[in-house]
């Protein structure tokens, strides 16, 4: 059978990296478990159990060549995925298939895998994250001078800079990373628990030895590359830790979503677009249409995070006692999409900040149409200067901003509002004064400062301290 005759999700076709699916393929999970059950075995060993260096030789020699058809041609008869592989394993190690899974139970193998699964990903989200906010931090440096009018409510409000709106971004994405940062460095493994959490099984092997039970699991996280294993749990990890595993990926679909609103509504204005290749198609009708399709994907995909943040609080909140298995289906399908998801996100908004197109020419002539309004205050000053009365000064100006936005709105003529100051002679200054004040730099108070701090602060030490993360490029698929 093809591809083409049966369902294939769109994130593996389209969105995620080979990367990101690798961590979460059938190779990735089970190599796993048989590294878990080498750690098991070699802890064993040296807690005093009759294991032997050459049972220990032979499971370490089939770790990666994982029989699949004997695991499958297993499970269709026993119905336990676990088990089979324990047996598949055992047929490739005849002298230590009586030692493997000495112990445990399937969640040893399950759970652990699930959380090393997790925190691999995370850090290849990180990774991605880290290169956006260097990217980012390029556009904000380049562009932290250029005055371009700012919005509240979508209405034209005092101008800012290019690049403070686009640390603005930067700092959404500064929370995201402060909060894997904090996750990462939470995660811990299940450890070997037993079958309801209380290790008996484990202080039945060591001879009532409670030190050993500790040991043993805190060997176990050291070869595993973890600082040690959570202190108390059922047969499972609290099934909070994926829902806070997700919460973390939704938060990061947040600031994506609203940066590519942002660039979509920039495209709109003709200020700022997303990259347009030499051959795309923006419409199939519309020949001359540029779609911003990157930063609606960007948004489609965020949509889909945000809401899969649901499915690990319906598990988390419904697991009776010490273990029940209406997580498995759920878990298997919301925490690796969540992640393929995210993965493509970071994809798509890298490739867009690195292509970025900005438009000065056209930023300038929207920013001057505006100007003359926010530039009252101003002229209101200049006129107190050369003799004029402020609080006459200050209704005539309403006045005149009155029937200069009459004009724009309803006349469809260009803002005047500079010629009519200048005709009034209340004000006492000429068309040439008034032109003078309209320097929009004057208007944008400490942005271009505000972008050198925040860079120089708070960007470039992360940046610095993650040099070698950095370099990365992103590569569309469709």
């Amino acid at each position: 059978m093809s591809n083409t005759d049966r369902y294939v999700s769109p994130l593996s076709e389209r969105y995620a990296s080979s990367e990101m699916q690798y961590i979460f393929s059938p190779d990735m999970k089970f190599k796993t478990w048989r590294r878990l059950w080498i750690a098991l075995a070699e802890t064993e060993k040296e807690l005093g159990l009759g294991i032997t260096d050459e049972q220990i030789e032979e499971l370490k020699a089939h770790a990666d060549d994982i029989n699949y058809d004997v695991a499958k041609a297993r499970e269709k008869e026993v119905r336990h995925d676990v088990m089979s592989h324990v047996y598949a394993y055992g047929v490739q190690c005849p002298k230590a298939k009586g030692i493997i899974h000495l112990g445990a139970t399937s969640c040893y193998v399950g759970d652990n895998t699930d959380i090393i699964i997790m925190t691999e990903a995370l850090k290849l989200v990180r990774r991605k994250l880290l290169n956006v906010l260097a990217e980012l931090a390029k556009f904000a440096d380049t562009y932290k001078e250029l005055p371009t009018l700012a919005f509240t409510h979508f209405q034209p409000a005092q101008p800012t800079t290019v690049g403070k709106r686009a640390t603005l971004w930067m700092m959404e994405l500064k929370l995201d990373l402060d909060d894997l940062d904090y996750l990462i460095g939470s995660m811990r493994l299940l450890g070997s628990k037993g079958t309801t959490g209380t290790q008996a099984s484990f202080l039945e092997l060591f001879d009532g030895d409670h030190d050993r039970c500790r040991r043993l699991d805190e060997r176990i996280a050291g070869k595993m590359g973890f600082e040690g294993c959570y202190p108390v749990s059922g047969q499972t990890y609290s099934r909070k830790i994926d829902s806070r595993v997700i919460s973390v990926l939704a938060g990061i679909a947040q600031s994506a979503h609203k940066f590519s609103n942002d660039i979509r509504l920039l495209q709109h204005l003709k200020e700022v677009e997303e990259p347009f290749e030499k051959k795309q198609i923006g419409s199939s009708a519309m020949a001359y249409k540029r779609n911003p399709m990157r930063s609606e994907r960007i948004a489609s995909l965020a949509n889909y995070v945000m809401s899969d943040m649901m499915n690990p609080m319906l598990v988390a909140s419904t697991q009776w006692f010490e273990r029940t298995l209406d997580d498995s289906a759920n878990k298997r399908l919301s925490v690796p999409e969540g992640f393929l998801a995210v993965d493509g996100i970071l994809d798509l908004y890298l490739n867009v900040v690195d292509g970025l197109v900005v438009y000065p020419k056209v930023i300038e002539k929207h920013l001057m149409a505006e100007l003359p309004f926010m530039a009252t205050e101003n002229i209101m000053m200049d006129a107190v200067k050369a003799g004029g009365d402020r609080q006459e000064l200050h209704e005539r100006i309403r006045e005149l901003s009155m029937e200069a936005g009459k004009n724009v709105k309803e006349k469809g003529l260009d803002n005047n509002l500079l010629e009519l100051i200048a005709a009034d002679l209340a004000f006492n200054l000429s068309l040439d004064d008034l032109k003078a004040a309209m320097d929009p730099s004057r208007y944008v108070g400490r942005a271009p400062q505000q972008v050198e701090e925040f860079l120089e602060e708070v960007i470039r030490p992360v940046l610095a301290d993650n040099a070698g993360e950095l370099g990365m490029t992103a590569e569309i698929n469709v």
